[in-house]
């Protein structure tokens, strides 16, 4: 789907049967979950449903035949299937527990469970569009937590974050449990915060009084390892090629490359706004190349398309890389092995960030706090870096 074409639905909505799982995960499984959707044989040796596979003779399994084949109780499957059981349920009955309801291709009615708790069980995913493989990736994250609990994701893109994002149901409360955006724009929320809905914000505004609960990559960090690497390497002039997205994290990266040149004798830091695409990249960089005066040895760039923008940029102007400018990364997409050489970059864990969204939500809807969530980047050092031409 192309950005601003409306939702894409992943797992089961309300009242969709779902495919045998820990926890009864909805239909339609997302990508990497190696799921099927309703109707269909479940993976791992189930049978479709209706074939009452485990109980010969008999309908769809219930909650009571896999708590007979397990040797527990109603209670404690609902526990377990829930995912109710930790310091209540031990680890063992839990995977008895898992595996009779396999077995059995035990599914739980999810509308009758909506129902009872006045949820839809589905949540709407945000991102600022479907252009780059990272939120693909922090869609998988959340999708597969939220098959764990079974829920289903709604992925909704907002072409490159500027919003605003419109609502795209008639009722967001009426339709949803919840909402998680990420790497959002400002004001590019408005109306779907305007649902009263949890919202977890990713790779946003920890400060934002919005958001129930935030998960943040530490890219400030990223930025200063970044800024440590080519100053290790002996560079001291510096262009940063900066996303032109009014967004918490792009003005994070920029303060902190500012404050890591800062008071270091010798460096000198220039930036230059370019759109987020390779070909906004190239004409960036070629803006800065072209300048008159003592060129930039290194370019650093706020994701890794800009930076093959400004790999491209370098070629066209009979500039080798590393040899005679130096180019960084951001977010270590294939793209970043695939340009040669390859990308020196900051790897930023787009699954973990989805799935750590995913969980935070989860814990809002079960009545408690979420504490805030930082994950660690790490700098990926690779051929596109090296010591600056001597004078």
């Amino acid at each position: 789907m192309t950005p601003g074409g409306g939702a894409t639905a992943s797992g089961g909505a309300a009242g969709g049967s779902g495919t045998p799982s820990d926890g009864g995960a909805a239909a339609g499984s997302g990508p990497g979950r190696g799921g099927t959707g309703a109707g269909s044989a479940a993976a791992g040796g189930g049978t479709a449903p209706g074939s009452g596979a485990g109980r010969p003779g008999a309908g769809r399994a219930t909650s009571r035949d896999v708590a007979r084949a397990a040797g527990v109780s109603q209670a404690t499957v609902s526990l377990v299937l829930g995912e109710k059981w930790p310091g209540r349920v031990s680890e063992r009955t839990v995977a008895a527990v898992r595996a009779a309801a396999r077995d059995l291709g035990y599914r739980p009615n999810l509308a009758a469970r909506s129902l009872r708790l006045g949820r839809t069980r589905t949540v709407l995913l945000v991102v600022p569009a479907l252009t780059t493989e990272f939120f693909a990736r922090v869609y998988t994250g959340a999708e597969r937590v939220a098959a764990d609990h079974g829920f289903g994701v709604v992925l909704y893109p907002s072409p490159e974050g500027v919003g605003p994002a419109r609502d795209p149901f008639d009722s967001a409360r009426a339709s949803l449990d919840g909402v998680i955006a990420s790497s959002m724009a400002a004001d590019a929320l408005v109306a779907v915060r305007g649902g009263g809905l949890p919202l977890v914000m990713l790779d946003s505004d920890p400060d934002d009084a919005a958001a129930a609960a935030t998960v943040n990559l530490d890219i400030a960090d990223g930025a200063r390892q970044v800024a440590e690497h080519l100053l290790g390497l002996g560079h001291r002039r510096v262009a940063h090629l900066a996303a032109a997205v009014d967004s918490w994290t792009f003005r994070v990266r920029a303060r902190a490359l500012s404050e890591a040149l800062d008071g270091v004798q010798g460096a000198a830091l220039s930036a230059e706004p370019a759109g987020l695409s390779v070909e906004e990249g190239r004409r960036a960089a070629e803006r800065v190349l072209a300048r008159p005066g003592p060129r930039p040895t290194a370019l650093v760039c706020d994701d890794d398309i800009l930076a093959a923008g400004a790999c491209k940029a370098a070629r066209r102007l009979g500039l080798r890389i590393p040899d005679d400018i130096s180019v960084t990364g951001f977010d270590d997409l294939a793209l970043a092995t695939a340009v040669e050489p390859e990308l020196t970059t900051v790897r930023l864990s787009a699954e973990a960030v989805g799935a750590a969204g995913m969980r935070a939500l989860m814990t809002l809807l079960d009545g408690e706090s979420p504490q805030a969530t930082v994950l660690p980047v790490t700098l990926l050092p690779r051929g596109s870096t090296a010591p600056p031409p001597r004078p």
